[in-house]
């Protein structure tokens, strides 16, 4: 199974952009990871919705066809990091090829990649900025990992 993490431009900061890099290290031992990093052709005048709609067609339109995706919104429900592990166990089952985690940018997500959601998830109900979301994913990713191997990482 191959994990897609299409990113919105670079991460900022470069502490959080280096913990990115340690989990996706760590990662190559469990899974293939590829993350992308995406350009979108902002206009100077766009409000917030159009900033929105034009980070979601990027973002849907750098997905391969078939591709499952799990959309990161605060509006999703929450899962415990046994109950995620639990969820990627059940697409590798299901023999999917391509998953896809996407992150919105600093306004959200458009309405087309909400409803374009194979699965709508929440990290918590408070907010953080995409890029720390950015290695909370990475980082959650690896756990669950970790369970499924049975080992005592996510402890």
């Amino acid at each position: 199974m191959r994990i897609e993490l299409p990113f919105l431009g670079k991460t900022k900061n470069s502490f959080i952009d280096q913990g990115i890099k340690e989990y996706c290290s760590r990662l190559k031992h469990y899974s293939s990871l590829h993350i992308h990093v995406l350009k979108t052709k902002m206009k100077k005048g766009w409000n917030e919705e159009q900033q929105r709609c034009e980070e979601g067609r990027v973002l849907l339109a750098s997905l391969p066809q078939a591709t499952v995706k799990v959309v990161l919104d605060a509006g999703g429900g929450q899962l415990s990091s046994e109950a995620f592990a639990a969820l990627i166990s059940r697409f590798e089952q299901d023999g999917r090829k391509h998953i896809a985690f996407l992150i919105g940018g600093p306004t959200g997500h458009a309405t087309e990649v909400l409803d374009s959601a194979d699965h709508l998830i929440s990290f918590s109900k408070m907010t953080f900025t995409h890029d720390m979301v950015r290695l909370f994913l990475v980082e959650q990713l690896y756990r669950a990992y970790t369970i499924k191997a049975g080992e005592k990482y996510h402890k």
